[in-house]
């Protein structure tokens, strides 16, 4: 028996050994395309089981791969599998059953599911890539020995579908069968075109054949014994699994980490933080200050305000600087050194400078400057600024391109998005060559330094250029950087990582440009030049461009890449370009369709590692080498997994239930628990929602998670404020109590989550709740702040009923309605029309500083509105000089001053003389310094040209150059209310947005047999021939309520032998065609456009489906679907 055994194992084949013990899920779950053949497969398996003696049970439910469920099981077939059908714990489930000895069996589509999970592409041996037509082929058996092919005849001829594969099998699988090309049209793998095989993977076993699409396989009976066979082998001998050597750890439950919150309300544009020792936090704000976090008092004070440069001074252009980044010293225990990286007055320079930060006290008087990156002022954008050392104590410092991204003024042709290379003189900006690739310039870079005791700095060995070679700066790790805006180190490996923002284009345009804009998620193993702006994503190239003639030059070589700009202080000829690590754009990504789609802000966390953590606190060892990244406008985190050379594996969800509000920075906390900085939801502004939290994980008892809601955050007093915790939940099911904090109040716990508090002193205050469990678990809310004394205004753009799209030379007509309990309606006429600001923004991806109009002037008003309210107004009048000088004056005296804030905010709160005459400026102490800043930029405002604001009633109207394919039109209006004696004025905005009728061709997960690519410099959708004869794309949230035709623009690549179909279905591709019409042996290969008439639509917005069908399957030439238009009803 031995003898056999040892044979049958030199064949390759385990014996197969049927008893009672016998199991095989077969697991059928379609993500994708779906198989007819599903069905009749399954019935097929089952029948088999009955014939030879193991049990066959079938599902299409995810849940099923639990630990304890597939334990039952000795193999487990994938039937027609498609898409993404197992989620990251799922999928550590699955690999720890095939470790433990379980087996696996993939049927035909196996092979077209799980593209971003390495190892079960490994298990099934290759990745599905295409089909030609369904055909007759001859098959060539290689092993009539196996179990699954004994029967088969040498040359096994039939009919079915014939994958190509991305990259087909070789010697790590044991081919079974394989494919003759020559039988066939359409085969793409060459004379080694594997189409069945096994092997031994991971502990386990794996068979895969091709066959399988058609009903009739599955009743044919040379068929049926081949997959009993490759059943067989996956059962083995029924062997128990051994779970003590699986290697794949469980994925932690979700519900067992809680997010914290530390501190909220408090922080005014925080940027980075540094964790210290102790547990005390520092952060960085925006506008200058420093803020400490005491972990003894759980208070957050202002330690200290730099005097620095973060207003550009010129009307609408945001400026981006200012103190933009922090790090504790290493050694900060022994030496208390801080390093803070903040935009100088003094100079055009973002500097990097050594403090000392001692019992809480932060010392601007012991300032060490160690490095200045020059800087092009009053322009936007750009300024990177993360600090962080090294495994060897090496300091990093990123910085940004201070290039501006948006279309150039009064210029033929612009930007649009694109890499930026415009050199014209004057145009500076606009060139991303001077900077970022730029081997003689510290922009677009990531440093490397080493800072000596006395502040001074070396370079470390391994920089990009050694010291004292010509034309360069030995201070560059990495450049052809962007926006490189969060860095971190491995602290193992080293290796450097960074999330670096990309450019704006939302489309290629080969033929002109270039490359659509991408994000980019970077690692660097070894210093690098990484392409930025001659290239972006995995080295998509940029062409030349000519900005004065329009001139379209070659694309930049990655192998050569070159500089040939006239900005360029640097070497000509730039290192090889490294690929980015992580890429995505706009749209969906192919490649790393996690991400998901809208806008992009791409950030680099740490990459996690146990061992340095205390056991009680740190995460489990599931997250040991995993990457995390974080993005910040879309507020999600990811983990990502890397294998031991550092190369990119797959990507899973971090906290997926949890929204982070544009999360800043990131960190590793000494306890090994991730602290979370968030900026809040807006710009440039002070945001309620921003936070400084902790993120736990609770190994035992799992702490509740909170959550407070609170639906009225203003109003006069006394203001009874109404409060809940609802939705505060506890996965173990334990009782509840709520301690509700409210400003400087503490309630005692109660156990219901409604309560009321009534405030009776004006002024603002923070609400949040701790919730606890019976077992000593505690999570802290957010925190909402509230207003008492005045209540907030209610503001709304109204447009006719109907409309839902705009169109170029329509009018759109508007009205915005405003409701203030104090200052009336303007309905009444009683609200003040000039503090009403209404603007108009066609967005299509803006770039963060673009739209942000009404932050700026919300500020400006209140501020406005708030000098009003206090005794100014006894000494101060607009234009007219008085007591004091006019605030007009003020303005003129201090323009250009870029001191003038900082002093101006402290004059009004200390009070003063001398500056203007003998009387002095009362002090005003009850004022806090973001206020009386307000009334300091509002004052300053009066100079400056500002942008007028439309009409609070009118009309709009759209001209072609507005109607984008894609843009949303953004009517936005605000209101700034009068507010009171010691009560602050307070504003609210509504807006109302239209699609644009132009519609381009959608990138998303509702497409099927559909490619989007670019042809003819326009992006457009083919159907894919190679899948079948049709296919669709889905366009979301379109209402067709007052559109009478849609207007669709096409091109004929090549001239159509029988032609196709196109039609247009509403919620679903099969439902009742809406519009349709045949384009059949068209001759011509230039393209047109043609009106559909729609009938029998459904109103509201609904889905809607375009399908494209060959009229017959004998055609071979594509039609491109370029656009549609939609047109109003006469």
């Amino acid at each position: 028996m031995r003898r056999v055994l040892l044979l049958l194992l030199l064949n390759g084949c385990l014996s197969f050994v049927a008893n009672a013990q016998s199991r095989v899920l077969v697991f059928s779950k379609t993500a994708g395309f779906r198989h007819g053949s599903i069905g009749v497969g399954k019935t097929a398996i089952m029948q088999l089981g009955k014939e030879n003696g193991f049990a066959v049970d079938t599902t299409e439910d995810a849940e099923a791969f639990k630990e304890e469920n597939l334990k039952k099981y000795q193999a487990v077939v994938f039937l027609n599998t498609t898409g993404d059908v197992l989620n990251p714990k799922q999928q550590a489930v699955f690999e720890r059953f095939i470790q433990s000895g379980g087996g696996y069996m993939g049927i035909h589509a196996a092979t077209d599911c799980e593209y971003n999970w390495p190892w079960y592409g490994k298990l099934a041996g290759a990745y599905f890539k295409n089909h030609p037509r369904q055909q007759n082929a001859k098959l060539i058996v290689h092993d009539r020995t196996h179990i699954s092919t004994s029967h088969l005849p040498e040359i096994w001829e039939r009919y079915d579908e014939w994958y190509n594969f991305k990259a087909a099998p070789g010697k790590e699988v044991n081919i079974l069968i394989s494919i003759d090309e020559k039988s066939y049209e359409g085969g793409q793998n060459g004379d080694s075109h594997p189409m069945a095989w096994y092997h031994d993977f991971d502990g386990g076993r794996a068979f895969y054949t091709e066959f399988g699409h058609t009903n009739e396989s599955f009743a044919d009976p040379l068929y049926l014994k081949h997959i009993l066979g490759g059943i067989k082998y996956a059962i083995g001998n029924n062997a128990k699994k051994d779970y003590s050597k699986t290697k794949s750890m469980l994925v932690p439950d979700e519900d067992r980490f809680t997010k914290n919150v530390l501190a909220g309300g408090v922080f005014d544009e925080p940027t980075e933080m540094a964790i210290l020792p102790n547990f005390d936090i520092l952060v960085t704000q925006r506008k200058g200050e420093v803020m400490h976090y005491s972990n003894t008092t759980k208070k957050v004070t202002q330690v200290a305000k730099f005097d620095l440069y973060s207003k550009s001074g010129v009307q609408g252009i945001n400026a981006e600087e200012g103190l933009i980044g922090i790090t504790a010293d290493p050694d900060f225990a022994k030496n208390n050194y801080i390093y803070m990286f903040y935009a100088t007055n003094d100079t055009a320079a973002n500097r990097l400078s050594r403090f000392v930060f001692k019992d809480g006290k932060l010392d601007l008087k012991s300032e060490k400057k160690v490095l200045d990156v020059a800087s092009q002022r009053k322009i936007c954008c750009h300024t990177g600024g993360s600090l962080t050392f090294g495994p060897d104590g090496s300091l990093f410092i990123s910085t940004g391109d201070n290039t501006t991204p948006f279309n150039q003024p009064n210029s033929k042709y612009t930007l649009e998005g694109f890499g930026a290379i415009d050199n014209r003189e004057g145009f500076e900006q606009y060139d991303g060559r001077r900077g970022s690739s730029n081997t003689n310039d510290l922009r677009g870079k990531v440093l490397r330094i080493k800072v000596n005791p006395d502040a001074t700095y070396s370079i470390p060995e391994g920089n990009l250029f050694p010291p004292g070679t010509p034309k360069t700066r030995p201070e560059i790790y990495a450049m052809g950087t962007r926006n490189p805006y969060r860095i971190s180190v491995d602290r193992k490996t080293g290796f450097l990582y960074w999330g670096d923002v990309g450019p704006d284009a939302g489309n290629d345009k080969p033929d002109e440009k270039g490359s659509r804009g991408y994000d980019e998620l970077n690692q660097a193993r070894k210093a690098g030049y990484f392409g930025y702006p001659l290239f972006i994503g995995n080295n998509y190239p940029y062409r030349q461009f000519n900005y004065e003639t329009g001139e379209v030059g070659e694309f930049f070589d990655p192998k050569k890449p070159m500089n040939f700009s006239k900005n360029n202080t640097g070497l000509q000829q730039l290192p090889p370009v490294s690929p980015a690590f992580i890429w995505y754009p706009y749209a969906a990504s192919t490649e790393f369709p996690e991400v998901g789609t809208g806008g992009r802000n791409a950030m680099a966390g740490p990459v996690y590692h146990s061992e340095f953590y205390p056991k009680a606190t740190r995460y489990p060892d599931y997250f040991n080498g995993k990457l995390l990244f974080y993005e910040w406008i879309r507020g999600w985190m990811k983990m990502v997994s890397m294998d031991a050379e550092g190369n990119y594996q797959q990507m899973e969800p971090f906290m997926e239930s949890t929204k982070f509000k544009s999360p800043m920075d990131v960190e590793v906390g000494p306890d090994g628990r991730l602290y979370v900085l968030e900026y809040g939801s807006g710009w440039f502004s002070k945001n309620a929602d921003a936070a400084l939290s902790r993120i736990d994980y609770n190994g035992g008892n799992r702490a509740p998670k909170a959550k407070i809601n609170v639906p009225k955050l203003s109003g006069s007093i006394p203001f009874t404020v109404k409060v809940d915790a609802v939705g505060s939940t506890d996965a173990d099911n334990d009782a509840l109590s709520y301690v509700w904090h409210f400003g400087a109040a503490v309630r005692p716990p109660v156990t219901t989550p409604n309560t009321s508090f009534t405030l009776t002193k004006a002024g603002e205050y923070a609400i949040y709740v701790e919730v606890k469990d019976s077992k000593g678990g505690v999570t802290r809310s957010e925190v909402v702040k509230v207003y008492a004394g005045n209540e907030a205004p209610e503001v709304s753009v109204k447009l006719e009923a109907g409309n839902k799209f705009y169109f170029p030379g329509q009018p759109v007509p508007y009205t915005v309605n405003v409701k203030d309990k104090e200052d009336g309606t303007t309905e009444k006429g009683s609200v003040d029309k000039k503090s009403i600001y209404v603007k108009v923004d066609y967005v299509n991806g803006p770039d963060k500083a673009q739209v942000v109009g009404h932050q700026v002037m919300t500020a400006i008003m209140e501020g406005k509105n708030l000098a009003a309210t206090l005794d100014c107004k006894a000494c101060h009048k607009e234009a007219e000089k008085s007591v004091g000088p006019a605030y007009k004056m003020v303005a003129e005296k201090y323009e250009g001053d870029t001191k003038a804030r900082a002093y101006l905010t402290n004059k009004i709160i200390n009070g003063g003389s001398g500056v203007w005459g003998e009387v002095a400026m009362a002090a005003h102490p009850d004022l806090k310094p973001e206020e009386a800043g307000m009334i300091v930029d509002w004052v300053l405002s009066l100079n400056k040209k500002d942008a007028p604001s439309l009409p609070s009633n009118g009309t709009i109207t759209p001209s072609e150059n507005d109607m984008g394919s894609g843009n949303l039109m953004l009517i936005t209006a605000t209101y700034t209310d009068r507010g009171g004696a010691g009560i602050r004025p307070l504003s609210a905005m509504g807006s109302v947005s239209l699609k644009s009728a132009l519609v381009n061709m959608p990138s998303n997960s509702g497409n099927l047999r559909v490619e989007i690519k670019d042809w003819n410099k326009q992006r457009a959708a083919f159907l894919n021939i190679s899948q079948g004869n049709n296919g669709w794309m889905e366009f979301s949230n379109i209402d067709l309520e007052n559109i009478g035709t849609i207007e669709l623009a096409y091109g004929i690549p090549a001239q159509l032998m029988k032609g196709y179909q196109i039609s247009l279905h509403q919620d679903a591709p099969n439902g009742p065609a809406i519009a349709s019409f045949k384009l059949e042996n068209h001759s011509s290969t230039m393209g047109g456009t043609k009106e559909l008439q729609l009938q029998n639509v459904v109103s509201g917005d609904r889905k809607l489906y375009m399908k494209l069908e060959r009229l017959d399957a004998k055609e071979t030439n594509r039609l491109a679907i370029i656009s549609m238009k939609l047109v109003p009803k006469k």
